[in-house]
């Protein structure tokens, strides 16, 4: 381990990601840093005032952490290719009772200003930011508060704009990651790359200090991140199934599925590029999707909810990156010091 990590005591180069939704929760990030490295919430979706209750669940700890934000970078929908994609999932959405032919088009910037306006108020150890690189004074403010600032990368183009608008850290995505991609430009994303290749190219770009992100789920996977250029590594499907995950009854069963087909690229349920388990939904709908976040988002959200409520996982998003075979139903210390265990 290196500065920045070890000035805020992480003795395990093992980060756990923030997963938006449920699967992180407060109690996750604090076993996270219990086991020695550092967890992360997950600011996306959230109101300010739910994440100000969380940001406090782990402050009354005493413990160091990190909140992840979405900066603003907005994928405009086409109105003629969202009336025609809300039309096509209707029977979907018609099986609880719920309706998209008509709805309307719902954009926003997840309460952006908020929520900066939050860590900036009561600044908190760490911030990272993905889908967009916020503005240079938004950056500054944080530094001078103290804060360490980390920013999601997916290319090597992305890590010399991060690090000349002085952040400190960058989260170098890979295309195996669950969840959304960080790309800056959905519509146009930067040719996928094995991570220790990526690693390899952004640091000849940048000297700032990298954690590797993207389908580490073994402790081999752990150290040839490290050995790459990593001063640390990010985890996040590898604790979808952790005893402190807040991950859904439905999702966690598909991911412990044997006869599930493995991962995809998908922007069906939100209109950004996404890796998720393959399902009905993705299968029937991935190649309707029109780009368009967060409108998209919006529009399957109420069905998503309905469907995991009554534990259909066929109408979820199954965020998985492709080492979910290795996500297991086990206390969140245990994974990372495992993964830890070739350190």
């Amino acid at each position: 381990m290196i500065a920045p990590f070890t000035d805020l005591g992480v003795e395990t180069p093992i980060l756990a990601a923030p997963m938006a939704g449920s699967p992180t929760t407060p109690e996750l990030v604090v076993a996270a840093a219990r086991a020695g490295g550092l967890g992360f919430l997950a600011g996306g979706y959230k109101t300010p005032a739910a994440l100000e209750t969380q940001i406090a669940h782990v402050r009354s700890v005493d413990i160091n952490f990190g909140i992840n934000l979405f900066a603003p970078a907005p994928v405009p929908v086409d109105p003629a290719a969202f009336r025609a994609f809300a039309r096509a999932i209707a029977p979907e959405a018609g099986a609880y009772g719920l309706e998209t032919a008509t709805a309307p088009i719902a954009e926003d910037d997840d309460h952006w200003a908020d929520k900066l306006d939050l860590v900036l108020s009561s600044p908190v150890p760490v911030v990272s930011f993905t889908f967009g690189l916020p503005d240079r004074a938004a950056i500054a403010a944080l530094r001078r508060a103290g804060t360490l600032v980390v920013q999601t990368v997916t290319s090597p183009a992305e890590a010399r704009a991060a690090a000349e608008a002085g952040v400190d850290v960058l989260a170098v995505q890979g295309s195996a990651a669950g969840g959304h991609s960080g790309t800056w430009s959905p519509r146009h994303p930067y040719p996928a790359l094995p991570l220790p290749e990526l690693l390899r190219a952004v640091r000849s770009e940048v000297s700032v200090p990298l954690v590797a992100a993207g389908g580490i789920a073994t402790p081999e996977a752990v150290t040839e991140a490290l050995s790459t250029g990593a001063a640390a590594v990010m985890v996040g499907t590898a604790l979808l199934r952790a005893d402190e995950a807040g991950t859904s009854a439905p999702y966690q069963a598909a991911l412990a599925d044997p006869a599930r087909s493995g991962t995809v690229m998908t922007r069906a349920f939100t209109g950004r590029p996404a890796r998720a388990l393959r399902n009905d939904f993705v299968d029937r709908y991935g190649d309707l999707a029109p780009f368009g976040y967060p409108a998209l988002h919006h529009l399957t959200s109420p069905m998503r909810g309905a469907a995991t409520a009554a534990n259909d996982a066929e109408r979820i998003n199954l965020w998985a990156g492709t080492g979910y075979r290795h996500a297991t139903a086990e206390p969140v210390g245990r994974i990372l010091n495992r993964l830890a265990s070739g350190v």
